[in-house]
């Protein structure tokens, strides 16, 4: 039974197959993030065709106004997606896409399983963290897409860690890649995995009895840490350099604050509170069965555990792989993070919310739930082996088939009263396809629009060049697209002509030939250029601005260091005389 590790994937493959089924009889689940996501993948796709490899601004947002999305969301989740939306149908993306990552978020913990479960074992806690009922809420009531992402890079930082204190190099590679992955996946999942890992090494560090090994892990994993941010830098520096140039406060506006957002907290929104009861008994029933397998999955000096090292022994005679046992360090590593995702979702925790560096703009307690998973996962695996070696493996099985089908029972249950699913159908997914297609737009999101521009009062029909009054220019227009803008104007006088476009400060303007200044239009942020009389050439370009260099010079070379410590042998030593 799954003797073969391609044999284990591709049932794996299979099993999340079966949980996207709904998708190909009510079509996609609408969640609150899918129109983002999608709408997101088909401006990336379109960027594409005009030769922008990476593109930094979303150009079809806003209603064609622009705004500076792909620069501060990571391009993870809609690279994925803008690659599936061009080798399939966009009703088949959806489901294509929350397939692929399921499966690879179960494959990363099947990974960290192998290292305490026989294969069997390690495929059930693959298959439990791949389908448990946070995934699935995010699949049909969130369309997270990014954060579902990231869920496949939580086990593997919990690998490379367990891995830290091991000779060489690698051990701190492995963990910076994992790091930088996450990075690019989803920042509010980037900022919990960071913490996470702070905290898991501190656990390890103190766990440690000698001063020099407490040392050894706290420098090699911020090592680990400052090499994934350089190999992010990319990403991250024009984040943190250009965060000032947009609306950044939108993204902790009232309903998406975390004070807001605590396990069964109310605020004045009818929707928003149906939804947080949904996810709230989701997180609760997690937590109840975490707190029970914590304690079943517990280290003994006795009984089952002495049970346990002799079915290893024989596995060993039989040739068969040896894993390690869950000692009481492992198993205080998993319950310390398992006890503190837990907490910081309640209102007790508001203090560490409000203090904690970028802390809040994880903005949604209930989140730490893609991290509680990864120990509940293993925990659980761990607790009905352990329960299975004082009784037959048909309990250890039964006892698994029983939490599983408990915990995924519930969901749509509670889902049904509380808030069922919404769906879009072909037709809706065709409407958007055309907005792109036809250039009308879609709506953007109001954090990166540039700072101080309202875009609740755009103009929808304000023509792409416009004089004062939104009358249309007399323009020539030889080139439209993302990041490139060029016209030739003919004036009767000087006039200051309005471009349908935020003025976002990356944006650079030459008119016949020279760098000119441009103002903002007032409420709407709008692009306003001054021209002479006559006719003026002019050209619109979004220019690579400096931190945006920075960041790429940091990442090059923190991959040529990364790739030179990787090919880097070993000293070989001599033999003595």
């Amino acid at each position: 039974m799954l003797t073969r590790p391609i044999t284990r994937l591709l049932l794996l493959a299979m099993l999340c197959g079966l949980a996207i089924t709904p998708f190909f009889r009510w079509g996609s689940p609408s969640g609150h993030d899918f129109e983002f996501h999608l709408y997101s993948w088909m401006d990336v796709l379109q960027q594409w065709k005009q030769g922008i490899v990476y593109p930094r601004w979303a150009a079809q947002a806003q209603w064609g106004y622009g705004e500076a999305r792909f620069l501060f969301y990571p391009p993870g989740s809609w690279t994925l997606g803008a690659a599936l939306g061009a080798i399939l149908p966009w009703k088949l993306v959806p489901g294509a896409y929350c397939w692929i990552v399921l499966t690879l978020a179960g494959a990363s913990m099947y990974a960290v399983a192998r290292r305490w479960l026989d294969p069997q074992d390690a495929f059930f806690a693959a298959a439990f963290y791949a389908l448990n009922p946070y995934h699935l809420l995010i699949v049909y009531w969130r369309s997270a897409y990014a954060e579902l992402l990231a869920a496949g890079v939580v086990p593997l930082v919990l690998l490379c860690l367990l891995r830290i204190k091991e000779d060489g190099v690698r051990p701190i590679l492995w963990l910076s890649l994992t790091l930088a992955a996450a990075w690019l996946a989803n920042a509010p999942a980037a900022l919990m995995i960071h913490y996470s890992a702070a905290g898991l090494v501190a656990v390890m560090a103190l766990q440690e009895r000698s001063a020099r090994d407490f040392k050894r892990i706290l420098f090699r994993s911020a090592l680990a840490i400052a090499m994934g941010a350089g190999l992010a830098a990319f990403y991250l520096v024009p984040v943190i350099y250009e965060q000032p140039w947009i609306n950044a406060a939108a993204l902790l506006s009232p309903g998406v604050r975390p004070q807001d957002n605590f396990l069964f907290t109310t605020i004045a929104d009818v929707d928003h509170n149906r939804f947080n009861l949904l996810v709230s008994l989701v997180a609760l029933s997690e937590i109840a069965f975490m707190v029970f397998v914590v304690w079943l999955a517990r280290p003994s000096k006795h009984g089952a555990e002495d049970l346990e090292a002799a079915r290893e022994v024989k596995r060993e005679a039989k040739g068969e792989l040896k894993t390690e046992r869950l000692d009481r360090s492992a198993w205080i590593l998993l319950a310390s993070w398992a006890a503190a995702a837990a907490f910081v979702m309640l209102p007790v925790s508001n203090l560490l919310w409000q203090r904690l560096p970028k802390f809040r703009f994880v903005q949604l307690p209930f989140r730490w739930l893609l991290c509680l998973n990864a120990p509940l996962a293993l925990l659980l695996a761990v607790a009905t082996v352990r329960l299975s070696a004082r009784h037959s493996a048909v309990m250890r099985w039964t006892a698994r088939a029983l939490v599983f089908a408990t915990l995924l029972a519930m969901l749509p249950v509670a889902g049904r009263r509380i808030q069922p699913p919404w769906w879009d159908q072909s037709a809706d997914i065709r409407e958007m396809e055309d907005a792109i297609s036809d250039g009308i737009g879609y709506e953007g999101t109001d954090e990166y629009v540039p700072v101080g521009a309202d875009p609740y009062e755009l103009n929808k029909d304000l023509p792409l060049v416009s004089l004062p009054g939104a009358a249309p220019a007399n323009v020539q227009m030889l080139a439209w697209n993302a990041t490139d803008k060029h016209f030739v104007v003919q004036a009767e006088s000087r006039q200051d002509l309005t471009l349908r476009l935020f003025n976002y400060p990356a944006w650079k303007v030459i008119v016949n030939g020279h760098r000119v200044g441009t103002r903002s239009s007032e409420v709407t942020g709008l692009m306003i250029i001054p021209v002479a009389a006559g006719a003026s050439d002019v050209q619109v370009y979004f220019s690579q601005t400096p931190d945006r260099v920075a960041g790429d010079i940091v990442s090059l070379i923190s991959l040529a260091l990364f790739a030179a410590l990787w090919i880097r042998k070993a000293p070989t030593m001599r033999p003595s005389p």
